[in-house]
């Protein structure tokens, strides 16, 4: 897999090298380093570990020892056996050397969630640099950390000028693990600046890189996770999937490698939840949230709360979300759908008004957006919802991204059939319905299933219905989503129901007003009841007459002669 005598990053000492320290110890440094090239990272460790015991390591065999206790989850070890390879490079007057040491210490304890020790290792790499104005490749690792820093600040432009001259340091001193990290940060920004081609192009070039085995591993692993991240942000579920393939390839393919402990392993749980996978999903997003660390911790909560909720526990969802909340990431969309799955539509509805203007982008932002116009649908606030689909149809026309085209079709469908036009509707939800099944979306396919039987209904076609409603029923069973199997069971239960639907007097009184276009308010005010009460007897209109909206229960009225 990789070449370490090729790479700069941690350099491979001879194998004919002499050793004082004892035949014992000669045969362990031989064996680890060999264990090294053939990436057996278990047996190198011991070897290594063991012949540290017997007489302490050059530094080119510590830096061997750090990369094989980090891959093998010993972090502790590998930040010791670093700091100690640096503190020997330093004694020897060796300050290029000692700089290097101290940026990749950096580098295992800032993909490990320790920023604060991060810091202190990058101030001691950068104080070598200045004072002995080293320049080159060492420079170069500084400047490319500090362009990710930028990134993340929110400083796109000047993170990118940076990371640009990093790459141009990389490969005029023929350093690739300063090329590739300066090229994830190079791209990111372009994903940012919505440079779309500039980003790709960027990204591929990283990933020839790790399949060149050019990187040294811990490098090699973040340059996976921060292109699917990128790919995600481009909503590119192909790349996305592809590079999580290949990730999951990687890993295998390496004795006793801990599996990846990056934002990726998020990711992967998204990407499993998109397929279909949910057990396995759940599986990885609950290692991940007891894996990870501060932020990325968060996000694999919300992963947890998202699938809870799809599965109906929505106490655990409930809980998972509030873990997501404490570590820093926003609740919603999910925690929004979760009160819409609880009944609870006003709540939600307050929700998506204030939602639709928080700053978001990538998949959350699409997700945020299919969730507002979810709630702004039930509730009939067809304003807020033609916001969110404005939005999402100037996000597919700027994109070639299929996953955007196919949101737009069922959002502007959604809103189609709530404003009472279910032929216009049912043309796009079809189309849409086509592209989740060539993108292997069966969640979204089944629930495009369910509005296409809505639609088929309300144009009169009701064995039309009952077999979308069927098919979604069908698909919501295999995936375990039991909320939306029990809904479209509902749905489904047309035929035998009475023309008047089991509606009380009162509730017939409401549908007409309702029917006449009143608004909640305005029914409340000629019934002389509170607004909470017209609330709940809407509500139980719809449960009721198995309808989604105020335009399908108007529909419903006129066709059994209710008004």
């Amino acid at each position: 897999m990789i070449a370490p005598a090729r790479s700069p990053g941690l350099p491979m000492p001879e194998v004919s090298r002499p050793c004082s320290d004892g035949p014992v110890k000669v045969d362990l440094v031989e064996a680890g380093r060999d264990a090294y090239r053939q990436q057996d990272w278990p047996g190198c460790f011991a070897a290594f570990a063991d012949a540290d015991r017997l007489a302490p390591l050059v530094p080119a065999d510590l830096q061997l020892l750090a990369v094989s206790g980090f891959l093998t989850g010993h972090d502790e070890s590998a930040y010791d056996a670093l700091a100690r390879a640096y503190n020997a490079h330093v004694a020897a007057g060796d300050p290029r050397s000692a700089a290097r040491s101290a940026f990749y210490l950096a580098f295992l304890l800032q993909d490990t969630g320790e920023p604060a020790r991060a810091g202190g290792w990058v101030a001691r790499a950068r104080a070598l640099v200045d004072q002995h104005e080293l320049g080159g490749a060492e420079a170069g690792l500084l400047e490319a950390l500090r362009a990710h820093d930028l990134l993340e600040s929110g400083a796109v432009v000047d993170a990118l000028a940076l990371a640009e001259r990093s790459v141009a340091a990389g490969r005029a001193y023929g350093d690739p693990d300063l090329v590739a990290l300066s090229l994830l940060t190079v791209g990111h920004a372009h994903v940012s600046r919505g440079d779309v081609a500039r980003a790709v192009a960027c990204l591929d070039e990283v990933m020839l890189a790790v399949s060149g085995d050019e990187l040294i591993p811990p490098v090699a692993g973040l340059a996976y996770c921060g292109v699917i991240a990128a790919c995600m942000r481009l909503h590119d579920l192909r790349r996305a999937r592809e590079w999580t393939a290949a990730l999951t390839g990687w890993c295998d393919a390496q004795p006793g490698l801990v599996p990846y402990r990056g934002i990726c392993l998020v990711h992967r749980a998204e990407l499993m939840t998109l397929s279909g996978n949910w057990s396995d999903a759940l599986a990885e997003a609950t290692r991940a949230s007891e894996f990870l660390r501060a932020s990325a911790a968060a996000e694999a909560f919300y992963r947890l709360g998202e699938l809870h909720r799809l599965r109906g526990d929505f106490v655990a969802a409930e809980t998972a979300y509030r873990r997501a909340n404490t570590g820093g990431r926003l609740p919603e969309p999910g925690l929004l759908r979760l009160r819409l799955a609880q009944g609870r539509a006003d709540v939600a509805a307050a929700t998506a008004r204030h939602l639709l203007s928080q700053v978001g982008e990538g998949m959350v932002r699409l997700e945020v957006l299919a969730a507002c116009i979810d709630a702004a649908t039930q509730t009939n606030d067809l304003d807020l919802a033609r916001s969110a689909v404005d939005e999402l149809e100037r996000l597919a026309a700027e994109s070639d991204e299929p996953l955007l085209a196919a949101f737009a079709s069922r959002a502007t469908g959604q809103v189609l059939l709530a404003e009472g036009r279910p032929a216009d509707a049912l043309l796009l939800l079809r189309r849409g319905w086509r592209a989740f099944q060539e993108l292997d979306l069966p969640y979204e396919g089944a629930q495009l299933r369910a509005l296409i039987g809505e639609c088929c209904r309300a144009l009169g076609e009701e064995d039309s219905a009952q077999m979308e409603f069927d098919a979604a029923r069908w698909w919501f069973d295999q995936l375990g989503a039991i909320p939306d199997r029990d809904r479209v069971a509902a749905l489904a239960v047309a035929t035998t129901r009475p023309a008047d639907g089991g509606l009380t007097a009162r509730e017939l009184q409401v549908l007409r007003l309702v029917a006449a276009g009143r608004t909640n308010r305005a029914v409340a005010d000629e019934l002389f009841l509170s607004e909470k009460t017209v609330a709940r007897h809407v509500s139980n209109i719809f449960t009721k007459l198995a309808v989604g909206s105020r335009s399908a229960a108007t529909a419903y009225a006129y066709e059994h002669g209710l008004l």
